[in-house]
């Protein structure tokens, strides 16, 4: 009896000590279940899954604001407040947003749904949805520590005007060509379809409030837990995806001994060496398959999964990992389509992925931009510019190559008028004796038109007038005292 009340004691204090440093770093949370969509089958889990990470957050030092059930309005002025809220509390605050509910991609964009949508094809969707470049864009348009966005949005298309002819899942999102400072994460891999689970949360959120809670945890380290724990719970289906571009620590619980407010987040994280699939291959030699699957789960590298194919063949992890990989490789390429978006990018992913189920976004998109035009090549300068064009097509005789000559006003014959006033000749340069420097303008170019001759001292005096002995002509001393 007595050792388990000094554990809960204990794991109370832990919890307590967590709080009280995570409250001193500003953390905030936006937490988001969309589970009453009005056009489509409700989905059970959303609203559960909120509630589930709300507490979690609360208990881990958030500040957090729960929302259910948003039309698009709601949810663009929910992230618009959140946004705000950021701003008030400074740039060291750490921002979440977590959104369960549905989450599709058209076009290569990905939108998170609001229940009051109701498309009737797919051009619907960008005017009726949430795009998720646009709240990314939003939170990093704030000075923030961190930004941190879990999405349990990759369910099943559930709009049958739509879901023919859209991808499936999520496009890839790589946080590593944005702002520093931002956690993505998705409940299954891009272009894959999550479960919504027959418990009271879906499995992505139930291994979440599990990794979350143990203390001291990375966040790194928490992820590869989740990512294990739902590919086990579905029997590999479904394996959550990540990208980071992190550069400090960051832990939902600190440890019993973190009572400092810096103990949360333990300073800069350490660069991350990539390992090779040479490497791979040495590490997971001669392992028990199902023990290499876990470790190729958990580490979640590209690198990974490919050593892991080329040493088993068997049933049912193998065909999963390849699966996986050839996922993977196809969302890369259609990654880089979208980031091309020219009519020869979508025809080259065709190419190498003509029986996809982005087959039918990208030949709607080739045939879209079929008559833009290419973009020129941008050609750089010449160093020197030749002072005689030329034409090799006509010649060195044609007169058009011929150097062409400036000709100057001053060479212009001038024609002479008795109107015109008698010019003076320069005065010399004259010391006055009295120790005073004389300073004389240069006389102006020969276009200057010269005017009647005007005071001297009237021009100084002035001091915006024309300096000399008439405007713009004979140049008078000025003297500096």
């Amino acid at each position: 009896m007595f050792p388990r009340v000094l554990c809960a004691a204990l794991a109370l204090a832990a919890f307590a000590a967590t709080s009280d440093a995570a409250r001193a770093e500003n953390r905030l949370a936006l937490v988001i279940g969309q589970s009453a969509y009005r056009a489509v089958t409700a989905l059970p889990n959303p609203a559960n899954d909120a509630n589930a990470i709300s507490k979690l957050l609360t208990d881990a030092g958030f500040d957090v604001t729960l929302a259910a059930d948003l039309t698009q309005k709601d949810m663009n002025e929910k992230v618009g407040d959140f946004a705000a809220k950021i701003a008030t509390r400074g740039p060291d605050t750490v921002a979440l947003l977590f959104y369960a509910g549905h989450g599709l991609q058209v076009d290569g964009e990905n939108y998170l749904v609001p229940v009051d949508v109701d498309p009737k094809r797919e051009t619907d969707i960008p005017l009726q949805a949430v795009r998720l470049n646009d709240v990314l864009n939003t939170l990093n348009a704030v000075p923030s520590r961190m930004r941190l966005l879990l999405l349990d949005a990759c369910r099943n298309n559930p709009f049958p005007a739509i879901s023919p002819t859209a991808g499936h899942g999520l496009a890839l999102v790589d946080t590593k060509s944005g702002a520093p400072g931002t956690f993505l994460s998705y409940s299954t891999a891009p272009g894959a379809v999550a479960e919504d689970g027959d418990g009271a949360d879906s499995p992505y959120t139930t291994a979440l409030l599990a990794a979350a809670r143990e203390p001291n945890l990375p966040i790194e380290e928490a992820f590869k837990r989740v990512r294990v724990a739902v590919n086990k719970a579905t029997e590999g289906r479904q394996t959550p995806w990540e990208s980071s571009s992190l550069t400090e620590d960051f832990r939902f619980v600190a440890g019993a001994a973190a009572a400092a407010p810096a103990a949360a987040n333990a300073g800069p994280m350490p660069a991350a060496t990539r390992r090779s699939v040479e490497d791979w291959q040495r590490d997971l030699k001669g392992k028990p398959i199902a023990l290499a699957n876990e470790t190729i789960v958990a580490d979640g590298t590209v690198e990974a999964c490919e050593a892991f194919v080329t040493l088993y063949t068997d049933p049912p992890f193998s065909p999963q990992a390849r699966q996986w990989l050839d996922l993977h490789r196809r969302m890369v390429a259609w990654k880089d389509a979208v980031l091309l978006n020219t009519a020869a990018s979508y025809r080259a992913f065709l190419a190498k992925y003509p029986d996809s189920d982005l087959t039918p976004t990208a030949q709607r998109l080739v045939e879209r931009l079929r008559n833009r035009p290419s973009p020129l090549p941008v050609v750089a300068a010449p160093a020197t510019v030749p002072t005689t064009p030329t034409n090799v097509a006509l010649g060195p005789t044609c007169p058009c190559n011929a150097p062409v000559q400036p000709v100057k006003k001053a060479d212009a014959p001038v024609k002479k008028t008795d109107a015109d006033p008698p010019r003076r000749k320069r005065p010399p340069r004259v010391d006055d004796g009295g120790g005073d420097v004389v300073i004389y303008r240069q006389p102006p170019p020969p276009e200057v038109i010269y005017g009647p001759p005007v005071g001297v001292g009237i021009g100084i005096g002035i001091g915006g007038g024309h300096w000399g002995g008439e405007r713009g002509g004979v140049n008078g001393p000025i003297r500096r005292y």
